[in-house]
């Protein structure tokens, strides 16, 4: 008789441990999404690369990981850095925003475990304050001091800034000369990939726009500046394929500008 009361003691001990492991494997389930969160937030995120502008460097579909803390406090993006950043207005066409993800796709990208390929990825040129112009023998010149791009940008036949825009249509196969004086909280970014890259020199002004008495004119002028606010972060790493993994590091060439 004894025997038979033990049954349903042991029965409520195994349902017991069952909701116990249940509990622990959902509080880890929410950890670990708490955690993805707060590294997206704060700390990396995973991006593809969805055009050919930055090549050689970053080839299209590489997944990069993009790292914040570089910019946090007073922390601002430098001359040379690869950044990636929000549209600062209609730089992206329609048939070059990529399918939002769907399904579980679509979780993973919330918590930055998806790369999304809704920005764009540009090197920056010059920072605030900074006088960009095209070109001396060919070279970019930054406050006066001429880029030596050589080991990073697709080669050119031409000069290193070929995709500046004069009235609307693009000025290939020459070397046209254009000038910019980056506006406070704004960066000049370009393309590695200069013949085939719609950067702030694609979207830039001529001079006598930049400097005119309109603000309304000076105002549309801005949109070849990239907002600060609008970077996500520094491009750190490729880290696939894996036979592309290497780490992202700033040129030498822009410790040379005053």
């Amino acid at each position: 008789m004894g025997g038979m009361f033990q049954e349903p003691a042991a029965s409520s001990q195994g349902s017991r441990g069952f909701l116990r492991s249940l509990a622990e494997i959902v509080i880890i389930a929410v950890t670990a999404v708490l955690l993805a969160v707060v590294i997206k937030t704060f700390l990396v995120q995973a991006f593809y690369i969805p055009s050919e502008s930055m090549q050689p460097g970053l080839e299209v579909n590489d997944r990069v990981l993009v790292e914040k803390p570089s910019y946090w406090f007073d922390g601002t993006p430098e001359r040379g850095d690869v950044v990636v950043f929000a549209d600062p207005g209609d730089w992206l066409s329609a048939n070059q925003i990529a399918p939002a993800p769907t399904g579980f796709r679509a979780a993973l990208a919330k918590i930055g475990l998806y790369p999304t390929g809704d920005h764009l990825v540009k090197r920056v040129i010059g920072v605030a304050g900074d006088t960009v112009e095209c070109c001396e023998n060919g070279r970019l010149l930054i406050n006066g001091t001429p880029l030596d791009e050589s080991s990073f940008i697709a080669p050119t036949d031409h000069c290193d800034g070929p995709m500046a825009q004069d009235n609307g249509a693009y000025v290939r196969g020459g070397c046209r000369g254009w000038k910019a004086v980056v506006p406070e909280g704004r960066l000049f970014v370009m393309g590695d990939n200069r013949a085939n890259s719609a950067d702030s020199s694609f979207h830039l002004c001529s001079p006598e726009r930049q400097e005119s008495s309109d603000p309304a004119i000076r105002e549309t002028c801005s949109s070849a500046f990239v907002p600060v606010s609008d970077v996500v972060g520094r491009v750190a790493a490729v880290f696939w394929p894996t036979d592309r993994f290497g780490l992202e590091h700033r040129p030498e060439t822009f410790a040379t500008v005053d």
